[in-house]
């Protein structure tokens, strides 16, 4: 067997979603926008393990990448794969790479103002002892603080909003109202949201003294439902292997099947907590990572220079993975969903995502256009002996 290490990179997509009209994303490319928008992308060790052959699966257009050297020595499969998950959201991909595809779409709050229910709300203002709210509508978060973090400091309020994905989001300042109990108002509000079937209650702490100056600090926190049923990790915990999730993965799987919950944050952080565990893990076992930041900092902000430079950061790194691994030890970069930068609005975007799987014994070959993100979980289960889950195909 061996160890496995999942490197997800939240949000890049390859395009080429058969359902993405559905969506109103017809023609959205992570990939493909970002290497033709930025000028010089260059990605020699993903272009190595098979990226740009990975997005003409999906697409049928080669992302103009320019020359490089690639400095890692491993190859393997290449291919992408379509979400079969009834949502576009953070949630839906990550449960069904994981096994669990989630077929009926959660609830989603109006975009709009006033986006949450009058009634909930003030149940949430009752139990937790505030006296009101701010926000109460779709909004980016990095730009909502800065809107209404000064009326917030001076009336106390927490300020509520959400998006596109199933979510209720709740910001306020980390020190004048308190990291511990903005937790304790989000679990009022987890509470509070489930008759609505929301997937997710986000924390959303920051500082600072004025509009301007106000930014989010790392101790966000995720409150999702737990799967729907046992997700490959619960089959490995279960198996006795352990199960190591690094940065929000443990949040959005509800800590089920989480043997271990290591805290990082921002890609170096997160490369450097991966490493780390990856050597700490000597035998059978999986390490996750969410690699958050292409999602969150780049692709909902709709910057190009900046997802573009996250990829040539994450492709530096790439080398360094060749000195954990044991023989038979097996990697997988892939993603959870689109957030083309170059696309309308701020939402993630449906399209295919990449699944690059390679290790010390692995050659290179072509994995094709894989019919779920499924296929990742029955892998993994066919690896160490897991009960199959039935939805995907293992991938060889």
């Amino acid at each position: 067997m061996g160890k496995v290490i999942i490197l997800m990179m939240d949000s890049f997509g390859v395009g080429g979603a058969k359902d993405a009209a559905a969506f109103d994303d017809s023609g959205a490319n992570t990939f493909l926008h970002i290497a033709q928008n930025y000028g010089g992308l260059s990605l020699p060790n993903l272009e190595a393990l098979g990226l740009k052959k990975a997005g003409m699966l999906a697409c049928g257009i080669e992302a103009p990448l320019t020359a490089g050297t690639a400095e890692l020595n491993l190859r393997g499969g290449y291919g992408c794969m379509e979400e079969i998950s009834a949502g576009k959201d953070t949630i839906s991909g990550h449960w069904e790479m994981a096994g669990v595809p989630v077929r009926k779409d959660f609830g989603h709050f109006p975009l709009a103002y006033p986006s949450f229910p009058a009634e909930m709300v003030q149940r949430i203002c009752k139990r937790a002892g505030i006296s009101g709210i701010l926000g109460n509508k779709a909004a980016s978060g990095t730009v909502i603080i800065q809107e209404l973090g000064e009326e917030h400091i001076a009336t106390g309020k927490p300020i509520f909003y959400t998006s596109a994905d199933s979510n209720l989001q709740i910001a306020a300042h980390e020190e004048k109202f308190g990291l511990e109990r903005l937790y304790q108002l989000c679990e009022i509000a987890f509470e509070e949201v489930k008759p609505y079937n929301i997937g997710r209650v986000i924390a959303r702490p920051f500082v600072g003294e004025k509009a301007g100056a106000f930014v989010r600090t790392p101790n966000r926190h995720d409150y999702a439902v737990s799967p729907f049923a046992p997700t490959v990790l619960d089959k490995a915990k279960v198996a006795g292997l352990e199960v190591v999730a690094i940065g929000k993965i443990s949040d959005i799987y509800a800590g089920s099947g989480v043997t271990k919950k290591v805290k990082a944050s921002g890609l170096e952080e997160l490369w450097n907590a991966t490493l780390a565990e990856a050597r700490v893990l000597k035998g059978d076992g999986i390490v996750f990572t969410n690699f958050v930041n292409f999602d969150m900092d780049w692709g909902h902000r709709r910057d190009v220079k900046g997802y573009a430079e996250g990829l040539k950061y994450f492709d530096s790194r790439l080398p360094e993975i060749e000195g954990v691994l044991g023989e038979d030890d097996i990697v997988f970069i892939t993603a959870d969903h689109g957030c083309d930068p170059t696309y309308k609005g701020t939402d993630h975007t449906r399209e295919c995502v990449p699944v690059l799987m390679f290790g010390k014994n692995t050659a290179e070959h072509s994995l094709g256009r894989r019919k779920t993100y499924a296929d990742i979980a029955e892998t993994i289960a066919a690896m160490f002996g897991l009960e199959e889950f039935g939805v995907g195909e293992v991938m060889r």
